[in-house]
């Protein structure tokens, strides 16, 4: 009888998994019919499973369903990059995506986990998919002080490292690390923090890059806030100059913000400013022997979105130097780049063939607006729309170029 159970038991998870397979390559081929749903339902019902219930603490489940389309006029030289007669192959003017996110959140008295799940295609039953699955969040975290004033916490695993840190500029690459938060509430002065912790870069070269933020909010209980931030991409020397170019950065941010409550509209607003320096960088042939390694940014935001009518807006003003933000952790308005040329080389993170002075392009020298809007049709339901115009900073390093992206987005909350 055992044998014959685990028998079954095989067999069921031989015929899902095949199944699996076969409605995904092959979409006119229907996959598990009815009976094999009934005897999986049943199979999985009859084991032992674990509960939160068993387990303590709380499960919340979720998510998002998006579609969007993005316009986007970009042109290098005068010459049109994307879409149909463009210079790089294989982009589009207007594209449509398809996403789904999944979050779970478990929480129990001192530990918690967190998991999120991003599916994102492009639309389309040409040149559109059905695969691709990105881990965005996954970590462990637990309370190792739990003090009246302050609270200690560490955490491990998978984060963006904008997730934990602010700017309006970088913080786009992932954070596989560690993760220690220190939170101190001072009775007259505001709300102290620290974050940091170090993260992986490369484990074939053992490579490790490190990151804080020093801030205080509501200082003073005036909704002033300010935050000090480090980053130390530049850890690791190899025989790769080019790769050794990649990651010369050691950027060094301040925010300064004010919060507070605007009368006559009665909504949330936030003034907010940010500068930033890479100390890393150096006099290269690329930038003309001039350092290149400033950012800088102002804006505001108002309103905040939690119920049917409810809006949001923020409208912020970049300038950003051509060594300031790594490629591949550049966040903001950006300058499209649909060749993907970097600062240094051809390709990120130091591959490809050198750039010169006069082919660079990377993630910065660029200037110019970025304006977003939110709106709740329903407590469920939200409308994003983004524009973004940006320009050369200085016309003295790479290309001329123009950039201009609208984005229209419906997004429903579960």
């Amino acid at each position: 009888m055992k044998r014959k159970k685990l028998f079954l038991s095989f067999t069921l998870i031989v015929t899902v998994f095949t199944g699996l397979l076969v409605a995904d390559t092959k979409k006119d081929i229907p996959g598990l019919d009815q009976k094999d749903i009934e005897e999986l339902r049943n199979w999985i019902k009859n084991k032992r499973q674990v509960t939160t219930k068993k387990t303590g603490g709380g499960l919340s489940i979720s998510g998002q369903v998006r579609t969007e389309l993005q316009s986007t006029n970009e042109k290098k030289s005068g010459i049109q990059q994307r879409g149909s007669g463009g210079a790089i192959s294989g982009t589009a003017m207007r594209a449509w995506d398809v996403q789904a996110n999944l979050l779970l959140n478990y929480r129990a008295e001192r530990a918690w986990a967190m998991i999120r799940l991003v599916f994102d295609n492009n639309a389309g039953i040409e040149g559109g998919g059905t695969r691709g699955i990105s881990l965005s969040r996954a970590f462990l975290g637990g309370r190792i002080v739990n003090a009246s004033l302050y609270n200690i916490d560490l955490e491990i695993g998978r984060r963006s490292l904008g997730y934990t840190f602010d700017s309006q500029v970088q913080f786009g690459a992932r954070m596989d690390g560690l993760l220690l938060k220190y939170d101190h509430a001072l009775e007259f002065f505001g709300d102290l923090y620290f974050h940091g912790g170090p993260f992986l870069v490369n484990e074939t070269l053992d490579q490790y890059a490190y990151v804080g933020e020093l801030g205080v909010l509501n200082i003073l209980k005036t909704g002033l806030y300010s935050k000090l931030s480090y980053i130390d991409w530049d850890t690791k020397n190899t025989d790769n100059e080019l790769r050794n170019l990649a990651f010369r950065f050691r950027n060094l941010q301040l925010v300064l913000g004010y919060k507070f409550i605007m009368p006559k509209v009665k909504k949330v607003t936030t003034l907010y400013s940010g500068g930033l320096v890479n100390t890393a960088a150096k006099r290269e042939e690329v930038t003309r022997w001039k350092k290149q390694n400033y950012a800088w940014y102002f804006g505001f935001s108002i309103g905040e979105l939690k119920k049917a009518w409810d809006y949001s807006l923020d409208v912020n003003y970049q300038w950003v130097q051509a060594q300031a933000v790594p490629d591949f952790d550049a966040i903001g308005t950006g300058r499209g780049n649909a060749a993907g040329i970097g600062l240094y080389s051809t390709k990120s993170y130091g591959k490809g063939i050198p750039t010169t002075n006069k082919t660079a392009v990377g993630a910065g020298n660029f200037k110019g607006i970025a304006i977003e809007f939110q709106f709740n049709l329903t407590p469920n339901i939200t409308v994003y729309q983004g524009y973004r115009q940006t320009v050369n900073y200085t016309h003295l390093i790479g290309p001329p170029f123009s950039y201009k992206q609208y984005e229209i987005e419906f997004i429903f909350s579960f």
